[in-house]
């Protein structure tokens, strides 16, 4: 079994970084799904709760690399 990721550049910092692109937190820019990295989110988190919303969580595995095939193929 093999493993990929995917490298872009953060929609926030524009710092690029690895990912897993199903499991990445984005948000949507121009009708386009756009990737931020973990620092963005973290940086977030805390400006968030200030403002009474819930933080982000990203999903386990968002920026590690990820299965060549997705798990109910194996």
């Amino acid at each position: 079994m093999g493993y990929y990721f995917v490298i872009g550049q953060c929609v926030n910092c524009g710092n690029v970084f690895t990912f897993n692109p199903d499991k990445v937190p984005s948000v949507t820019v121009n009708g386009r799904r756009e990737p931020v990295c973990q620092a963005c989110i973290e940086f977030a988190n805390p400006i968030r709760e200030a403002r009474g919303l819930p933080r982000i969580k990203p999903l386990p595995g968002a920026y590690d690399p990820a299965p060549e095939y997705p798990e109910e193929m194996n």
